[in-house]
């Protein structure tokens, strides 16, 4: 098997902070407004805004993270370098499991946009089908070519954005922007915290590819900070758009197609649809692109079987572990809700991002590659900043996501130990550690 083969670093800057913009960017924004009105009402926007304070703080941790390494894995690496192999499987385990999940719920999601423009798709043949379908095409897609793949995202990514920008702009430009705010509650800013960091869970994303993202120590870093400054800005202004435009849909399941509806009439909402579709599709993508990535990184530091790390002669992709994230996405697309997904992913996120400020701490006392040297006084604000985001979080998790995640965290503990007995059965005896 080709597992001496590398990918190519044919990821630049500008593509990584698209991979993390599609990362966050993805069917919630469709349904995100109604719920945030209904929770915080014309205070919705500045909420936002106001969550990416600290969040830039725990992103700068993670960017800082990346500027050590070169590999692809991003937590995963950072966790199993500074905890060891056990925690940086867990994290992979994770990362795997919330994020094939994810895809799965999506597919879901993007069959009943498709359905809203041709009904044919909901029929109960038809849906399993597409989705079964579209989940062989992504694989396809991503096992073909790294920068191909990041081609198809580029383009998906104007056609989603431009009639959400359309929607922002005759919106705000006919209706203005709401005068009347009030402060909401502590305890309202409490029931929708969950939901805004839902939004922005995947601001990292192309770390996970950074073994073929080209200088990757600085690329990714500024990928994290520029796509995270974009989607505050950008989801501000589509809930700015929805409040002055359609506030009385309720949380529907389509209340921007609404708002489309009542600016531009029936194609108002017909091109909303069709971004929606855009927008779920190259998220997707982006996912089937860096997801498999962890698997490959993984493998190749002998926390998986070697198949793993099996490297497309032809392509120059990591081909069998896009192929095995396919299949593990098609074997639980048929699972799992909105509502109850975010809230178990934000859960699992939030133990993950726990790891990685343990993990900062451990490589700034050891002056891992120079860390301890290279920062300044700033952080004195921004760790403590960003491990009571972390506490505050966890804390708004209910006790039935908790009981999942003690539930994955016993079924990862299983996995490990025969996937590391197999890896070193595999190994020759001299690449044993």
């Amino acid at each position: 098997m080709s597992t001496d083969v590398k990918p190519p670093r044919v990821v630049g800057v500008f593509s990584a902070s698209l991979l993390n913009l599609n990362g966050m960017i993805g069917a919630g924004i469709f349904a995100l407004p109604a719920l945030l009105h209904a929770g915080l009402g014309n205070y919705a926007p500045f909420a936002i805004l106001l969550f990416a304070i600290p969040l830039v703080c725990l992103a700068a941790i993670i960017a800082k993270l990346s500027t050590l390494f070169e590999r692809s894995g991003g937590d995963q690496l950072y966790v199993e370098t500074a905890l060891g192999k056990y925690a940086g499987f867990q994290v992979g385990w994770f990362a795997i499991c919330g994020s094939s999940t994810g895809r799965a719920a999506n597919f879901h999601v993007l069959v009943t946009y498709l359905a809203a423009l041709f009904p044919f798709f909901e029929g109960p043949i038809a849906r399993p089908v597409t989705i079964a379908s579209l989940i062989f095409l992504m694989t396809v897609l991503s096992a073909i070519g790294t920068k191909k793949s990041v081609v198809g995202v580029w383009i998906g990514t104007f056609v989603k954005l431009a009639p959400l920008v359309l929607l922002c702009a005759l919106g705000i430009g006919m209706n203005g922007i709401p005068e009347d705010t009030e402060l909401p509650s502590f305890s309202e800013l409490e029931s929708v915290a969950l939901l805004i960091a839902y939004a922005f869970s995947g601001f990292a994303t192309a770390a996970n590819s950074a073994g073929e993202t080209k200088n990757p120590r600085t690329s990714i870093f500024h990928s994290i900070f520029s796509a995270l400054a974009v989607v505050a800005i950008f989801y501000a202004l589509v809930q700015w758009a929805y409040i002055v435009t359609a506030p009385e849909v309720g949380a529907g399941d389509t209340p921007l197609a609404a708002a489309g509806e009542k600016l531009l009439g029936p194609w108002g909402a017909v091109m909303i649809s069709v971004a929606a579709v855009f927008s779920i599709t190259t998220n997707q993508l982006t996912g089937f692109i860096v997801f498999p990535r962890i698997l490959f990184g993984m493998s190749k530091r002998n926390l998986l079987p070697r198949f793993f790390g099996h490297v497309s002669s032809r392509f120059l992709t990591p081909d069998y572990a896009i192929i095995s994230f396919g299949l593990f996405v098609m074997a639980i697309a048929l699972s799992g809700s909105f509502a109850t997904l975010a809230i178990l992913l934000v859960a699992v996120e939030q133990i993950i991002f726990t790891l990685v400020l343990i993990s900062f701490i451990l490589f700034w006392r050891s002056n891992f590659r120079g860390l301890k040297d290279a920062n300044g006084p700033r952080w004195l604000v921004v760790f403590p900043v960003a491990v009571a985001m972390v506490a505050w979080m966890s804390m708004q998790i209910p006790a039935s996501a908790s009981y999942s995640t003690a539930l994955m965290i016993v079924i990862g503990t299983l996995l490990y130990f025969p996937a590391r007995s197999r890896v070193s059965r595999q190994l020759p005896e001299a690449e044993r550690a």
